[in-house]
């Protein structure tokens, strides 16, 4: 990890420092943002490999643009947007309508244990309902969806995500929220 008085650099100062020429601080800055990266490109690839080569590509194309990164801009959303217009690019090219296919993380007691059995399997079924709820919704959908809940984008980092203003994003979060809601509350009547 790269430090400077015995204090890891920031983000603003790997880019800097890559813009630079310094390769070791923008490896720095993938090593930071590639698990957020890949789930991003995954939730618009909808499938692993293509998201890890989306991811690959998007970062060569953030090094090969640093000179068109604005200075004092966070890095995060400047390198979500490029990823995820790479993973779109490879998404069309290669036509695939796959569903979707999040990961969630498996609920566990703040206390670190392990859950019950019961608890485990409660979780399991919970997780598989709301994975083929969110299945359901549209692509644009269950990309904002996926971008605030499973990449933990805020909404300025959506919205550079997404080359859009920060409203279209809180409405188009809300509006495919209530359709979630909405599928859900489908799967739930008898």
């Amino acid at each position: 990890m790269a430090r400077v008085e015995g204090r890891p650099l920031t983000d603003g100062e790997l880019i800097e420092r890559a813009r630079g020429g310094d390769v070791a601080a923008y490896e720095e800055l993938v090593r930071r943002y590639e698990q957020q990266a890949f789930r991003a490109a995954y939730l618009v690839c909808h499938d692993a490999d293509e998201a890890r080569d989306a991811c690959q590509e998007g970062f060569i194309r953030a090094w090969r643009a640093l000179g068109t990164f604005r200075a004092g801009a966070e890095p995060r959303p400047w390198l979500m947007r490029i990823v995820v217009n790479a993973a779109r690019n490879r998404r069309r090219g290669s036509g695939r309508r796959d569903t979707l296919a999040l990961r969630i993380a498996q609920d566990r007691p703040s206390d670190g244990a392990a859950p019950s059995p019961e608890a485990a399997v409660l979780a399991t079924e919970r997780r598989e309902r709301l994975l083929a709820a969110v299945n359901r919704l549209s692509d644009d959908d269950r990309t904002v969806i996926g971008l605030r809940w499973f990449a933990d984008l805020g909404e300025s980092e959506m919205a550079a995500a997404l080359d859009v203003p920060r409203g279209t994003v809180k409405s188009r979060l809300s509006r495919a929220m209530g359709r979630l809601r909405a599928v859900i509350g489908e799967e739930e009547r008898p």
